[in-house]
């Protein structure tokens, strides 16, 4: 930007991409659903190219519209945010999860196919918070680390006893929200059953998402407050 061009005013979009949003909304002294999902735009981004799946293949049963129509939905909001000058790396994350989704119910012809990469991902990170659990390295203790810029500093401090402890159960919340999902929608994804699938990855999305996410902040502001105010004593 040079010296002559004025300050862009803040917007929506702009602050979709901001320090708050996301996961380092967890670092924030008062936890936003809104920041934590993004904003309106994140949240239709996450939510349109699945709903609109499930919606036209219920309408038609044929799989190549509702192919065409989610990942047309997909980059109709990448082009939309370039169109704009907005950040487009969460639009351009969810095309690459929606495109993967579509190229393998298209080489397979089943629907539900469409879903299954959703699963992959949900049984992988389920399976790293656990191993970091088990390995003393929780990873929701990791991600603060390294947002912070402490590194692991929480794993050498003798006195971050009961950080490390806040952070252990920090990443349980995260084994438990991605053993759920998997939980309801495999057997759905087993029995081929489309409409409910869909509507479970809608429901267990976003929300389940923000939920985690606002119960984590709760537990990560718990050890970083008693950081900032040595002379009281630790909250339970």
């Amino acid at each position: 930007m040079s010296a002559t061009e004025p300050t862009p005013e803040p917007t929506p979009e702009r602050d979709a991409e901001a320090p708050g949003r996301g996961v380092r909304v967890v670092l924030a002294e008062d936890f936003s659903f809104a920041d934590a999902i993004g904003g309106v735009r994140g949240l239709a981004e996450s939510v349109a190219p699945g709903l609109v799946f499930v919606v036209v293949y219920l309408l038609t049963y044929e799989l190549v519209p509702a192919l065409v129509s989610a990942l047309g939905v997909a980059l109709l909001a990448v082009v939309i945010r370039l169109v704009q000058r907005t950040p487009i790396t969460q639009a351009a994350s969810g095309i690459v999860g929606v495109a993967i989704g579509v190229v393998w119910a298209w080489r397979t012809g089943e629907a539900s196919d469409y879903f299954v990469y959703g699963l992959w991902t949900n049984g992988v990170y389920l399976v790293v918070c656990l191993v970091s659990i088990l390995v003393g390295w929780p990873l929701v203790g990791v991600v603060v680390g390294l947002l912070k810029g402490t590194g692991t500093s929480w794993r050498k401090d003798p006195a971050a006893v009961r950080d490390r402890q806040r952070y252990r159960w920090a990443t349980w919340l995260w084994v438990a929200m991605f053993g759920a999902r998997l939980a309801v929608q495999v057997p759905a994804y087993l029995a081929d059953d489309v409409a409910w699938l869909g509507t479970a990855r809608l429901a267990m999305g976003v929300p389940l998402w923000a939920l985690t996410l606002w119960l984590t902040w709760l537990l990560v502001q718990g050890s970083a407050g008693r950081a900032a105010r040595p002379d009281q004593p630790a909250r339970p």
